[in-house]
């Protein structure tokens, strides 16, 4: 199977060319990092091609296919299969994210070759009648008169599919865990439990569902801290469950607080032999690293000089663009210019026999920058 998130710089961040029919011809040029189905990562990709497949056997776009054969027979009035397809758009959130320590109001979205991966715009209200649903097994209407789906199918997308390993039982005594078909399938306090997250830029979700309790939890978010909708999702569990005595808010700030700290202390140190690289007056032949490189995937980007600086530029996805700040002789690290990405990368050239950058491969500075930045998969190799 593929790693994690793997290609997902052909659409994340917003803004690049890459068309559907390209996601599918590069996905050739991923590298699986583990057997079928023996390794769970999740691939938004993987789901783009899902969507594909719903539109050539049926004739239509998967968009419209949604929102016809689900979102309207469930009444689902104020959802569509994205943004732009909503009618009324007169009370939808904005998304929020931290630019540079101060949170704030971030550009909407617009890749439509995502949609089958996170496109859909809902709210509380219409996913209700989602999760009623699939409590209901397929079931809905007056009297449960209608069927979305037959139960075989139910059954199929809450079974096991892909084992996830669970090394700590936890506060849920959870002892299994597994992906299904667009479920996590997992055991908490002897319940069965269906849920997943999702999200874009500035906005993070989640939906859970315990069967056996007739429960469904629905947090939607307008910001990019998954701690804050597990926070909310399990202080309601746990008033399900019989826990008492922890706050789930506190829990997952302290949590995120001791994440952020780490990570800022590696960032600052990363920023800090920088610093010093350019203060100790080590002269950097910044000539050989200028050029155009190539990656099977992603395509071309462009190391150039700029007043007297180098600058990082992809060709096909236009956000990733910043000034290369040198960190040793063949290494730098890469500032973006829009600051909301939160994902400055490294940059390691790799040097000929002639003393000419041949190569760059790349990597987030801090481990806490979104698995969607999929640096790490690019291998570029110098054409120009």
């Amino acid at each position: 199977g593929l790693g994690l998130g793997a290609g997902d710089l052909m659409f994340f961040p917003d803004s690049s060319d890459f068309t559907l029919k390209d996601i599918i011809h590069n996905l050739q040029f991923l590298k699986p990092v583990s057997s079928f189905r023996s390794k769970y990562d999740y691939d938004n990709n993987l789901y783009i091609i899902a969507g594909e497949v719903v539109s050539r056997v049926t004739g239509k776009s998967w968009d419209e296919f949604v929102e016809e054969r689900i979102i309207h027979p469930l009444g689902m009035t104020n959802t569509a299969a994205s943004y732009d397809r909503l009618k009324n758009k007169s009370n939808v959130i904005d998304g929020h994210a931290p630019v540079d320590g101060k949170v704030q109001v971030i550009a909407r979205s617009s890749v439509a070759v995502g949609h089958p991966a996170g496109g859909i715009n809902s709210s509380i209200a219409d996913l209700s009648k989602w999760v009623l649903l699939q409590l209901n097994h397929g079931k809905y209407g007056d009297n449960l008169s209608k069927k979305l789906f037959s139960e075989n199918v139910h059954e199929e997308m809450w079974t096991p599919q892909t084992i996830i390993p669970i090394r700590n039982p936890g506060t849920y005594n959870t002892h299994f865990g597994a992906y299904g078909l667009g479920f996590f399938i997992l055991d908490e306090k002897g319940y069965k439990v269906a849920t997943h997250t999702g999200g874009l830029e500035g906005m993070v979700t989640q939906v859970t569902i315990i069967p056996e309790l007739n429960l469904g939890i629905i947090v939607l978010t307008n910001q990019q801290e998954g701690g804050a909708f597990a926070s909310i999702t399990n202080q309601i569990k746990d008033s399900y469950l019989g826990i008492k005595g922890t706050d789930r808010v506190t829990e997952y700030a302290a949590r995120r607080s001791q994440g952020l700290t780490h990570a800022k202390h590696l960032t600052d140190s990363i920023w800090n032999q920088v610093e010093i690289t350019g203060k100790s007056g080590t002269k950097i032949e910044s000539t050989i690293f200028i050029g155009t490189y190539t990656d099977p995937w992603l395509g071309d980007a462009i190391v150039s000089m700029k007043n007297g600086k180098l600058w990082f530029t992809s060709k096909r996805s236009r956000q990733l663009t910043g000034e290369m700040f040198a960190l040793t002789a063949n290494t730098f690290v890469i500032k973006w210019n829009n600051r909301s990405m939160d994902a400055d990368a490294f940059a390691v050239f790799s040097i000929d026999e002639t003393g000419k950058a041949s190569g760059i491969t790349m990597k987030a500075i801090s481990p806490l920058t979104d698995f969607s930045y999929d640096f790490h998969d690019l291998n570029f190799r110098r054409s120009k």
